[in-house]
């Protein structure tokens, strides 16, 4: 607060302002959803100052089940020295569910395309497409709770080189499939009872999904995230988790 122009300097500066920034995103997301809500009886007419202190009256307009793309902005998400490291406060702070695109802005300059686009609709909409966006890949978030290593969802996924990659991911685990940017798959997923990818517990989904600089991210985690109580615990899975995005350096 008293430095927030600080640029980290160590390895561990770097993880304490992410994670920072995860708990900055949570919190503004949970606003942004209290305030999407539907107003319950007679419609009213709020000025901004009442909505930002009005209390939340009906259910989050905000479906993650069909929410299909996510887009990270901000100089913590677009100056990540990894973009893996984007994904992953991006995976911890909105927890996305089902299949969902990750995207980030690239050097934070969305705000000012949304000012160019006033004056020139279609540069803005191609400096955007072409210089602003990086596509990260596709989320598969599982919905539901299990037990610590128990089958969670199996995938199987037809590459574009017409290779085809299945896995069995346990409740708990983080797993990457690597397809480029600029590439699809189909991916034939098959969650276990009591899990949920779009079609209700335990249907099997089928669909196709864009690649990006990180890949195919299967996260069954859970939703909310479930982490263990004691200390040593909570590190060697966080550490898990990060070295199956190669988050961190070593």
């Amino acid at each position: 607060m008293i430095r927030p122009t600080t640029i980290p300097q160590t390895l561990e500066e770097l993880v304490v302002e992410q994670a920072v920034a995860r708990e900055a995103l949570r919190l503004a997301f949970e606003q942004h959803k209290s305030l999407a809500v539907g107003l319950k009886g007679v419609q009213q007419q709020r000025t901004i100052s009442d909505a930002f202190s009005q209390t939340e009256t009906g259910g989050t307009l905000v479906d993650m089940m069909s929410l299909d793309m996510i887009i990270g902005s901000g100089g913590v998400l677009s100056h990540a020295p990894r973009r893996s490291q984007a994904a992953m406060m991006m995976l911890d702070a909105f927890l996305p569910e089902g299949a969902t695109r990750l995207a980030v802005d690239s050097i934070f300059m969305m705000p000012q395309l949304g000012v160019l686009a006033q004056v020139n609709r279609d540069a803005a909409m191609q400096v955007f497409r072409r210089d602003c966006l990086i596509n990260l890949g596709t989320c598969i978030a599982p919905v539901g709770k299990g037990s610590e290593g128990k089958s969670c969802i199996e995938i199987e996924a037809s590459m574009p080189d017409g290779s085809t990659v299945q896995k069995e991911i346990s409740f708990g685990q983080i797993l990457v499939i690597p397809l480029p940017d600029g590439q699809r798959a189909k991916l034939d997923l098959r969650p276990r009872s009591g899990f949920d990818v779009g079609e209700g517990g335990g249907k099997d989904v089928e669909l196709e999904v864009s690649g990006g600089v990180v890949g195919i991210i299967v996260d069954a985690r859970g939703r909310p995230l479930q982490l263990p109580q004691d200390d040593d615990g909570r590190t060697r899975k966080l550490q898990e988790w990060a070295a199956a995005l190669s988050t961190y350096p070593g």
